[in-house]
């Protein structure tokens, strides 16, 4: 009853679970903010009761001992100063999100915003502005002569607020770069893989389904969806545990990161005995909001990164979408690694529970750098430049993708034109298609391909 008095803005923090609600709080710019000025209150309060109640003047060395005249003078002046440089920060914070959104992708802004550095640098000019009003709220009319704790820790306060502006134009400034960029986009989908993904759900991947009930899939319940948006969080722990005690096969119809509508089928369920389940708390286990969201969407990072080299094509920054593909590069030998493809999820007696959406490897490839080449058209710099990452990665990863690998190329070479590529371009362009079938054990297709852009040799 109470949380239908608040905002919408702030009801929607306690309508979440604790696991989203911490990453949409990391991901506002008023978070760390809050809990410096928090802190700075606290300070603020400390160190009037040591030179107002205390008197620690008394205590301190000559040099210590500032006059209340010069300690008012001080505080006043060093308000409008963290003020002034508060307001710079800002400016470079508004300057920085501009050319995000502009050149690389929208949804970079809150990789931006998010950010440790970025956070803890607005949280100290925030922090600081609030610690010397407080303070010169109460010693404007006090009748101590003498101030020690108050202008020593305003002088720290103020030399702190001079080091965090530059740190902050530098960190801005490097982060705006593109490896930088890249790299960082790279690092967060892997961090989804490694820690929430490997949490999530590799625990209990098994590539041997054994029973799947299947003589009671005929009359399996179906659960639909109750509200539209897209699927944000799964609980796969607690929807394996509840599966168990029900004695079902939970079979999920879409995956993170789909966009479903009302009423459309979200989870179907058979067992032994399925009437006595209560199907609303599979759906409890499924969060749907209206935005996607990274925490276990690896899709979403890539899709980031695929943006990035889009952008920069249209720029015509091809440096960017080369770096870019390297990146992905990396990536992929990340899922190769930590993600089995398959979609029985067991619980601890081996028995599946949960069953996915089907996934392979192939389906990443063109996650990956889908989008790419198809925005690429007849940029044969950058489809070199793909064929010859997709080359490394197959020098990279198990031979059992390497069909795949190189079936991703050749349908890339065959919807490029041939006729209007430069000499250096094709040779280039056919050394590394060379180069990646020799690794895959496709030679004899290339020597095909390889025909395609030289018919007067055949």
């Amino acid at each position: 009853m109470l949380l239908d008095l608040l905002p919408l803005s702030v009801r929607k923090y306690f309508e979440m679970s604790k696991r989203q609600r911490k990453h949409e709080m990391q991901m506002t710019i008023w978070y760390m903010p809050a809990l410096y000025i928090t802190l700075a209150i606290i300070s603020a309060i400390i160190t009037l009761i040591l030179d107002l109640t205390f008197e620690v003047n008394q205590y301190m060395p000559d040099f210590l001992q500032i006059h209340a005249d010069s300690t008012r003078i001080l505080v006043s002046t060093l308000i409008g100063g963290i003020l002034t440089l508060s307001a710079f920060t800002l400016n470079s914070l508004l300057v920085v999100l501009t050319t995000f959104s502009g050149q690389f992708s929208p949804r970079m802004l809150l990789n931006f915003v998010e950010d440790r550095k970025t956070q803890h640098a607005i949280g100290i000019f925030n922090g600081n502005f609030v610690y010397v009003l407080v303070v010169f709220l109460f010693i404007g009319n006090s009748g101590t002569e003498q101030f020690s704790a108050i202008p020593v820790v305003t002088i720290f306060l103020a030399f702190l607020s001079a080091i965090t502006f530059i740190y902050f134009i530098n960190h801005a400034t490097m982060w705006m770069q593109v490896h930088n960029i890249t790299y960082t986009m790279k690092k967060s989908s892997e961090e989804i893989i490694n820690k929430t993904l490997k949490e999530d759900i590799e625990a209990f991947r098994t590539e041997d389904p054994g029973s799947l009930l299947e003589e009671y899939k005929e009359q399996a319940q179906i659960v639909r969806a109750v509200k539209s948006g897209y699927l944000q969080i799964v609980d796969y722990r607690r929807m394996i545990e509840e599966a168990q005690k029900d004695n079902i096969i939970v079979q999920l119809h879409a995956q993170v990161g789909d966009y479903i509508l009302k009423g459309n089928d979200l989870v179907s369920y058979w067992g032994e005995e399925t009437g006595e389940v209560d199907h609303m708390k599979y759906c409890h286990m499924i969060e749907i909001g209206h935005k996607e969201t990274e925490l276990q969407d690896i899709q979403m990072g890539m899709h980031k990164l695929a943006e990035i080299a889009i952008k920069s094509l249209g720029n015509d920054d091809p440096k960017t979408a080369t770096d870019t593909i390297h990146k992905m590069a990396e990536l992929m030998l990340t899922v190769e690694d930590y993600i089995t493809f398959t979609p029985y999820l067991t619980d601890h007696d081996h028995q599946v529970r949960v069953i996915l959406q089907e996934e392979s490897f192939q389906y990443y490839i063109y996650r990956g750098f889908g989008y790419i080449r198809h925005y690429a058209k007849d940029n044969h710099l950058i489809i070199t430049e793909m064929v010859k990452s997709l080359a490394m990665i197959a020098q990279s990863i198990s031979p059992s993708k390497h069909q795949l690998l190189w079936e991703f190329a050749c349908n890339t070479l065959d919807h490029i034109e041939r006729e209007v590529i430069y000499e250096l371009d094709k040779t280039f362009l056919l050394n590394n298609v060379k180069k990646l079938a020799l690794i895959t054990d496709n030679i004899l297709d290339y020597y095909a391909i390889e025909e395609k852009f030289y018919p007067q040799h055949v």
